[in-house]
């Protein structure tokens, strides 16, 4: 079983998080996540437990738990999205130029004068 671990203390290592974890069974990995450009942790990782049984001992056990003065989370990792897509976050999205030179509020918003924009024939 994957675990995620969250709410990890800056001071935590891989080793750390090994240890924390073995107290309830074999360990297959144990990995901080980093900042690639800082090497600094991201304040969570993630655990590998090839026994489910006592991943759920470890899951149950530590919930809530404090490690260096954090209370940590933890829950079964869910595997990434397959779709490639992802990543959330809005797209930059043009409503019209800013026709006309003017002021205001017009530049770069709906075009409100002339030619394009709403229909206002009701």
């Amino acid at each position: 079983m994957n675990i995620y671990v969250g709410n990890l203390s800056w001071q935590m290592t891989d080793d750390d998080l090994r240890t924390l974890f073995e107290q309830y069974g074999s360990v297959t990995s144990a990995k901080i996540v980093k900042d690639k450009a800082s090497g600094r942790s991201k304040g969570f990782g993630f655990v590998e437990m090839p026994e489910d049984s006592e991943a759920q001992n470890a899951l149950t056990s530590l919930y809530e738990s404090e490690v260096l003065g954090r209370k940590i989370i933890v829950n079964e990792a869910q595997p990434k999205p397959q779709n490639g897509g992802g990543g959330g976050g809005f797209k930059k999205r043009s409503f019209g130029g800013g026709s006309g030179g003017g002021g205001g509020y017009k530049k770069g918003g709906f075009n409100r004068g002339g030619g394009g924009g709403y229909n206002r024939d009701f």
